[in-house]
């Protein structure tokens, strides 16, 4: 049976961006390719669950994080199947997208 995991909302989202950028910017082949590492990545952590470094300087969270080119993957180990959180391209706010939204007054 091949390892799972389940994307949540805002990896699907971010998965979503990530390709209309690069279909965009370099072409359906590059985005296909990009798409491709990231998906392999997904694959890598849900065999190897606890794979990765925590970022106690990001997030006080239980997730785990895996660097694939330019992306880092945010994850919860302990789910199973594993929790895919985020998949947010390093060079980004990373402390501000992992903060929890604030509860509603």
């Amino acid at each position: 049976m091949p390892a799972r995991y389940v994307l949540s909302p805002e990896a699907r989202r971010d998965l979503e961006q990530i390709r209309d950028y690069y279909v965009e910017q370099a072409g359906v082949q590059v985005a296909r390719h990009v798409l491709g590492q990231i998906t392999k990545a997904l694959r890598f952590l849900a065999e190897t669950p606890g794979a990765g470094h925590r970022r106690e300087d990001l997030t006080g969270e239980n997730v785990r994080f895996w660097s694939v080119l330019s992306y880092l993957i945010a994850y919860d180990p302990a789910a199973r199947p594993i929790g895919i959180a985020r998949v947010l391209h390093a060079s980004r706010d990373l402390e501000r997208l992992l903060k929890p939204d604030p509860p509603l007054a």
